[in-house]
């Protein structure tokens, strides 16, 4: 049975500011691969940290709202773990 989440995703674009819609877009692509529905995706634009978080001074936060199964959660997890571009990702049901 599928639930909404809405998950945030701090991405790490160091070098790649001027990828940052591609690198936005990546992700949802991602999400949907895995097997959720995406309903809405906002940018909520590059923010500082409170302290550098692994050398990094900040991060651009971008909002997916998204249709899944629960077991989809845990394999998105994993799957952008490995995306070099992701910096942190929480999720919770909406």
């Amino acid at each position: 049975m599928k639930k909404n989440y809405e998950g945030v995703i701090v991405l790490d674009t160091t070098g790649r500011e001027a990828d940052v819609d591609e690198l936005v877009q990546e992700i949802g692509r991602e999400i949907e691969s895995e097997g959720g529905s995406l309903e809405q995706i906002e940018q909520i634009g590059h923010k500082e940290f409170a302290y550098n978080a692994r050398k990094l001074a900040g991060g651009h936060y971008v909002n997916y709202q998204f249709a899944a199964d629960p077991d989809v959660i845990d394999k998105l997890k994993t799957r952008l773990k490995l995306n070099s571009a992701v910096h942190l990702q929480y999720y919770q049901v909406r």
